[in-house]
Parts: C-alpha cells; structure tokens; sequence
C-alpha cells in the first residue's frame, strides 16, 4: 500500500499517530517566506530575459535556507537551546561487535542518553522494508557493513558534544571481539534483459522484453553470484526462454567467424562520494507533553523524497511503546545543498527522529561532519563488467552485444536492484543492435551502503561501451565519429527492450556538430608531439533516460485580483533551479513571472481528496482498471526530486494548472473585455492568443494586460486558481473533467479549481486514462542524448594531465531556465573530469568506513583541474517550438568520462580499462 497523505494520516492515525507535512516557510513565518519570493518584476523576469532564480538572492546573500543553516531557536515555536547528538558507526565488519569504550566519555564529555539497538528492542521500532536490516548493529553481532550505525549519542551543551566528537575520531571508540569474516547476504537483485530483432525493422521482434516482461534467474543459495544458464536445476520457464535466446547470442559472439569483428572486454568503475556540499543534516524536537499518550514531534528535514521520509518515520513509530510513541507528527522541510541522488530516500532521517524520541523536551541536532558523511553517506556503485561486441567487417554494423556487470551493493539494499536496471538497460547508449543479451546483477559487500547516485549505473556501463566503440572503430580503421554515426539508433528505432523512445533522437545532429568542431578537426595537426608532451583527442556520444516509469506531480496555482501569482509544487529545490523552472513555465500560460512560488510542499493539496493503493511500477492492468474507477485514485501521488525529473515532471502539473486558469479564466475575460461573444469564431481561439510584456495579445484587438484580466476573472467568478495532479509511466495520464459545459481534456488525472475568491472544488474527472501498466516493461521512453570531445595533453615526465580544449553539446527539449540548464551542464563536466581521473574510494577496510576519511585524502575535481576558459557548451534548439522540457541534469556527465579516455588513449596508446587513470598511473605507462 502507499496511500495518499489523506489516506496516509488514516493509516498512521489507526496507530495512534497524525502527521503532517509542510515546507519550512510556514513555521518560519514570513522572513523566510520571503526567501522564496522573487525580488519582483521591474527586476527580474526569466520569462522574458532568461536571467535570475528565485533562490538567487537568497543564495548568494547567505540566507537560511538549508537544514543545517537551521537551530532550534531559529523555528517559531521552538525551545530556544538546541542539543546535539553523534551517530557512533562501526569501522569494522569482519568481527564481533562487542560494546563501545564509554568510560573515556567520562565528566563534563559524558552523554546525557545514549541509545543502542537493545534500546530501539525495548522502544519497539519497526525498520520500514526499504531499509530492512538492523539500524544499530546488537551487541554479539558482526556488523552488517563498514559504517553501520552501532550506538546514538546525544549531549545537552554543545561543547560537550564537540570534544566527545573529536575524542571518538581515533576509531578506537567501538570495541571488537573473536574475528568471523563479512556478513553473507542474498544478492539485492539479479536480471537478464535478452533482445532479438526481427528480419527487417518493421518486423516484430523475435524475442525482447517487453513482449515478454522482465526475468531473473532462480536464486541458487550455494553459488556466490547467479547461475545464468537456462538448463540450471528448476530455472522458471519464462527466464529458461530468455536465456536460451541470450545464450545462442553468446554463441555467435564465441564462434570463429572471420566475417565479425569481435572483441572482448572488462571495464572496472569505482565507488565514489556524491560530495554534495552539505553534509546531511536534521533537526527534531519531541515535546514529549502527552505522557502516556504521546506528544508532538516536529522534524526539519533536508531531503529529496519529502513525502517518503514523513511516511518512513511514522512506520518506524507506529508501534513504539509510551512514552516514545508521538500522537502526531509535523515534518517540515527546507532546501537541500546538493543532492545527487544521494539524499532520496536516506536512512539519515530515522535516526534525526530516534535522536528526538528519545530525548524528549530537548529538540536535537544531528548533522554528519565531513568524516561521518564519508563514513555513513550513501556510495556510487562500484562495477565490474564484461562486454563482447561482434561487428561486420564488410559494413561496419554491430550485430550483437552481451555483457556482464556485477555491482558492489554495500551494506543495504537501498536501490541496488534498480540501479543494475537502468545500467542494464542503458548499456548499449545510442545504438542499434538487433541482437543483446545482457545480465546484471548487485550484490551486498561490507562496503559502506551503494545507492542512487547522478547517472545511476548508466554512468558506468555507458563509459565502458563508448571506450570499446572507440577501440572497435580503431580495429575497423573507421572514423570514430562515423562508425557512431552508422550504428545510431535512428528516430523510431527500438531499444535493448524493445520500445522505440517517444520524444526526440537527435544523436545524428549531434553527431554532426562533433564532426565539424575545430577540436575534431584540427586533432592531427595538435597531436604532433613534442619532446615533453603528448596530445590527444577523445570522443564520445551518449543518451541517459529521464523519469522512474512511476512519477508524480503536485502543483497549485493561484492569480490574485491584482494579478499577482502564487505556485506551490511539490518538488525540492537542491540546486536545481526547481523554483525558477516553474515559475518561467507558468508564465508561459498566465504572462508574467510569478511573484511567490513554494518548492517541497506537500501539504497543499488536500482538495483533491487523492488516494492510492498498490505499487505502480508491479501492477497489472486489471488491478489498474478496478481502481481507477474511483475518481479519486492514483498510482502515484509523490515522487522524489531525483531521476532528472525536475522540468519534465516537477513542474508539470502547475503548468497543466496555469493553463486551466487561462483557458476559464483569463481567456473569458478577454473575450468580455474585447466584447466578443461566446457565438463568435474568435471565442474558441485561444490557442492563437500571445502574451507580449505581460500583455494578452490578439491581431487586431486592444492589449490587454494582466492585472485587468485578473480584476475582470475575479469579478465575475472566472476561474482564478486551479490544482492538479499527474501521473507519468513513460506517458502521462489523460482525463476528462466537466467544466462550464465542456469536456476539458488534459494531461492531468485530477484537478480543483477556484472561482473569483472563493474556496476551491473538486472537479471529478468523467473518463481517465493512465499509461498501460505494460509500460512497466519499457526500459525507458524518455531520452537526452549529449557528446563530448575534449583536447588532452600529459606531460611525459610526469603523467600529469591538463584539459586544453572541451566541448559538450547535448538537447533537453525546451529549456526553461536556460542558464540553469548550462549550470548544470557545467558542473556535470566538473563532476565528471573528477570520477575520471581523480576520485575513488577503496570497497573495504581502509575505505571510507573506517571514519578517516576527509578532503585531506578524497580528491575532487578543482578549478585548476577544468578547462575554465576553454570549455565549450552547446545546447540544441527544440525541435518545435511546444516540445517538452527534457530532464538532462544526468546526462551532461556521462559523455566527460569516456571521452578523456578515449583522449588519454589517443595521446599515449594505451587504454585504460578501470577508473580514475590517475598521475601517477599515467607516469607509470609512459616509463
């Protein structure tokens, strides 16, 4: 079940708790309510200029507006002293966990409470399945992984708190007995995804799956990894089918055909840090005022999923014992500083909320250090992979690909499953090959816990194919760029699934622009070598899906009598540029820029009266079908800011709402004030209205601007205001709504509206159509393709290498924010010259889990390490001029990373199988 937050508060309430979710500014009161206005139009107006943000000002001007800017006495109604409290994390996992030296906490260091797992036993937590495993590690037991929590500490006066931290970094603090090896655990997922195309594109595929769904092999408890074969002991029927079709791929791929070029290789990736500049934090303040009954607890939160940590810590106290069961629970939620994945869906907020249960009265602050963000913060995935690809001599077409990856899980599951998903799915990038059979599966380690990270597994399988499609064009004495453009999977081409994408394929364009950039070029008049550097250029062209296959949108939008406009979403600010997004796509429906917009707000939507049941990326059709004949129900009500889906799907609905309020209100109004009647042709032509300087603008008719139009809606009961909700599954859903003797039809599955001042209503839709659960088979439907060249020199003393030249050139559909859109792209090159040549983590012991980790040995990518002033970024126009926003945030970092590899290859001839290619690695071929 994941009910809805009306039907959600039903649900906690049956056991005892009430909850409600509201973002920060509404316990701030007005100051910083203000942070979230924009300093107005005379200004500034993205909708006309392109320049600004809503959180701009606030940003640069050091506002509070993260959770760690926040103590207790900075919330209204709040205590004002604020307490303090240290996880306390295993740096071993390989022994027996066997207590914890507190006697060197002694004096004035001595915590007020601490809590352990006996604690949490006697409390009567409950771990919501997400994060099923132990959330401190018993004593007697092993831990579960490097970094697992064993122990809460919390201290009333902040310096006590601050030598405790210091005392405990020797990582002698946690104590270990008799020596017992890792934890063996189940692989956290295994898949196969095997395609077979038919004999011309327009035939049916022979076998792909999403004609027969997704499959994995049968868990042999005695093998360490999967047993791939279809002839293994009782193989399910439907994986048996799958394999017998991969393995025959296998086959050609092993035959000796002089025809093919085949080549055969393994690619390693590193785990690394998101390395968001806030580490995580959060405030909680249980007033512990009910006794036996429970009291109030208040959380503030910085997050990427609002809606999944308020429903994960009900689940964790639904069942507590008095006194540490609340009655109700009021999570709030403020801007995250960088988020990368790594904070959607974080076990961090269970602990802020034990933290506050179980010092109650006090409000407490746990924040990770940097040490402890290394230590406990969530990991890119680590892969090993293997990739065969056969290739026609003759014609320079692939004609079959398989592979093998197994991903490094760490300590939880988190989202390892999915992750090898979309790597699994995403591992043959822009091609088409008719014939693919690739196994993917991730496994638990006493690594520190993997999880949701930018790029998400498409990173590191895309990195190792474009450096094997560059040493095979190599082999073919192929141009790099035309072999690419040969093998391009064109518009209507299937994916390794078997769907086609249904938004743009604009590779060959790309393509073209690599081809023809001076970079390319001029590549061979720059590799002439000197006697004390080399000179290399690389290329690479990649795609990366958007969207999760089961997201939701929230927005509510509100047109004063005066003309100002007001837009809650549901989505999170965390550099993104959420904020500014909505605002410029609302202002394409009402005119102007918006005067307040509300981010991470889950709490405004009530009107709806929404609910939800089952799991919408598991569901069948028939179960679909049965519940939505209830006007109210949707597969999805929330969704984490993650997975690119911020233009695309964050701001979808309160645009979907702004048009609503156009076409009811402010179009009527118009047609009052140009005194047309409804019976005249024009009546009906809204679509050819323009809005010019916040005017409405028709040939032949006065300007009208928008504060009159308002004053006119509002007087005469137009629609003013309007929410909605969507839902997208590689689709959006479609419904019908009844409205002033119309069938409204929309991209929206439910909708309010608000006339003149009045309350807002709930319009029942009549008919709706949400994507076919069948959906749930596709790969991806959404797509952004990006390529990248760069210019590399090395020094050949040193292996030193210096970025001379970069250019990027990617799509993303329409772009709201434009200079956000190359923000991002900037700091997805940033991100990837890092994971290329500088960052990594060791898995294990000497890992970040050990707690020594800092700045001081994890090296990110510097201003001296970027091509500053010689990085070139292109973005493609829309294909017409209504196309779509495209997520793209993830996409703009894939093509860095094989590209400098290519590029190192090109200057030194030899090519890097594993990642970072550091320096000193570099000194050491060049030797």
């Amino acid at each position: 079940m994941r009910p809805s937050r009306r039907e959600f508060v039903k649900w906690v309430s049956a056991g005892g708790i009430s909850v409600s979710l509201s973002h920060l500014a509404s316990a701030a009161g007005a100051p910083f309510a203000a942070h979230e206005t924009l300093p107005g139009r005379g200004n500034f107006n993205p909708a006309t200029t392109g320049a600004g943000r809503v959180d701009g000002v606030a940003k640069v001007t050091g506002a509070k507006l993260y959770a760690s800017d926040f103590r207790a006495n900075d919330v209204a109604g709040w205590p004002q002293s604020t307490s303090h409290a240290i996880l306390v994390r295993a740096n071993d996992a390989t022994h027996v966990y066997t207590g914890m030296d507190l006697a060197r906490l002694g004096g004035a260091l001595k915590p007020s409470v601490v809590v352990t797992a006996a604690d949490l036993d006697r409390i009567g937590t409950q771990v919501p399945e997400f994060y099923a495993g132990d959330l401190f590690c018993p004593v007697g037991k092993t831990p579960l992984y490097l970094g697992q929590p064993v122990a809460l500490l919390i201290f009333e006066k902040f310096d006590a708190f601050d030598q405790a931290r210091l005392a405990l970094r020797d990582g002698t603090f946690v104590q270990f007995g008799e020596e017992t090896g890792p934890v063996v655990v189940p692989d956290y997922g295994a898949f196969r995804f095997t395609r077979v195309a038919g004999p011309s594109p327009d035939k049916p595929d022979v076998y792909s799956p999403i004609q027969a769904g997704w499959v994995s092999p049968k868990t042999v408890q005695s093998a360490a990894l999967p047993v791939w074969s279809p002839l293994a002991k009782d193989m399910p029927a439907d994986y048996a089918k799958a394999a017998k079709y991969g393995e025959q791929i296998r086959a050609e791929l092993a035959a000796d055909d002089a025809s093919l070029l085949v080549l055969d290789r393994e690619f390693e990736t590193q785990s690394v840090d998101p390395m968001f500049l806030e580490p995580e934090c959060g405030l909680g303040w249980y007033d512990g005022k009910g006794g036996n009954k429970g009291g109030n607890l208040e959380l503030l939160l910085g997050v990427q999923s609002p809606y999944e940590a308020a429903e994960s810590i009900a689940h964790l106290l639904a069942k507590a014992r008095a006194p540490y069961k609340p009655a109700h629970i009021n999570a709030q939620f403020a801007h995250v500083g960088g988020g990368f994945g790594g904070r959607d869906h974080t076990p961090f907020i269970l602990y802020v909320a034990l933290a506050a249960v179980c010092f109650p009265g006090k409000p407490v602050r746990l924040a990770h250090d940097r040490y402890q963000q290394f230590q406990g913060g969530i990991k890119r995935h680590a892969i090993k992979m293997r990739s065969r690809i056969g290739i026609d001599r003759a014609t320079g077409k692939i004609k079959a690909f398989a592979a093998d990856h197994v991903l490094d899980g760490g300590g939880l599951a988190h989202f390892s499953a999915s992750v090898a998903v979309v790597a699994g799915t995403g591992a043959i990038g822009i091609y088409d090959i008719p014939k693919v059979d690739v196994r993917t599966v991730a496994v638990h380690s006493r690594g520190v816990s993997a999880g949701s990270m930018r790029g998400y597994g498409i990173l590191q399988t895309e990195t190792a194919l474009e450096v094997l499609i560059d040493e095979a064009a190599s082999e073919l004495k192929r141009d790099p760029i035309e072999f690419r453009r040969r093998n391009a999977l064109p518009q209507n081409g299937r994916t390794m699934t078997g769907n086609p994408y249904i938004v743009s394929v604009r590779t060959p364009e790309i393509l073209d622009k690599l081809e023809t950039h001076p970079i390319w070029q001029q590549r061979a008049q720059f590799k002439q070598t000197s006697s004390d550097r080399l000179v290399g250029t690389g290329v690479a062209c990649v795609t990366k899906d958007y969207g999760s296959g089961a997201d939701g949108s929230l927005g509510r939008v509100e047109l004063g009598p005066d003309g100002k406009i007001a837009i809650v979403c549901d989505h999170v600010e965390m550099g993104n540029g959420i904020g500014t997004a909505l605002a410029n796509r609302v202002a394409s429906h009402l005119g102007v820029i918006a005067d307040e917009v509300s981010v991470a707000r889950v709490d405004s939507y009530d009107v709806l009266g929404l609910v939800t049941s089952g799991d919408p990326s598991t569901m069948d059709q028939k179960t679909q079908d049965a519940a939505e004949k209830n006007p109210r129900w949707v597969p999805a009500i929330s969704s984490p800011t993650s997975s690119s889906i911020g233009a695309h799907v964050g701001t979808h609905s309160a645009g979907e709402a702004a048009r609503v309020i156009f076409r009811f209100g402010l179009w009527p109004a118009a047609l009052e004030l140009w005194h047309i009647p409804k019976t005249d042709p024009r009546a009906k032509q809204w679509a050819s209205a323009t809005w010019q300087s916040g005017q409405l603008i028709m040939p032949g008719l006065e300007p009208l601007a928008l504060p009159v139009l308002a004053a006119t809606a509002h007087a005469r009961g137009f629609v003013t205001g309007a929410v909605a909700h969507s839902f997208s599954r590689w689709a959006w859903s479609r419904a019908r709504f009844p409205l002033f003797g119309e069938q409204y039809r929309a991209d929206i599955d439910a909708l309010a509206i608000r006339r003149g001042n009045g309350k807002f209503e709930r319009i029942n839709r009549v008919s709706v159509k949400f994507p076919p659960t069948d959906n749930n088979r596709i790969g991806t439907a959404y797509t952004s393709m990006c390529g990248t060249l760069v210019r590399v020199e090395i020094e050949r003393a040193t292996g030193a290498l210096r970025i001379a030249k970069a250019y990027s050139v990617f799509e993303c559909g329409t772009a709201l924010v434009p200079e956000v859109v190359m923000g991002q792209a900037q700091g997805g090159f940033a991100m990837g010259v890092g994971y290329a040549l500088l960052e990594t983590l060791p898995p294990f012991e000497g890992g970040p889990g050990n707690g020594e980790w800092n700045l001081g040995r994890y090296l990110v990518a510097r201003g001296s390490d970027l091509p500053l002033r010689d990085l070139e970024i292109e973005m493609l126009k829309p294909t017409v001029p209504d196309e779509a926003p495209k997520g793209m945030a993830e996409v703009v970092m894939i093509p860095i990373v094989p590209a400098l590899i290519n590029a190192i290859h090109d200057a030194t001839g030899h090519r890097f199988r594993a990642l970072p290619v550091t320096a000193s690695l570099l000194k050491g071929v060049l030797a």
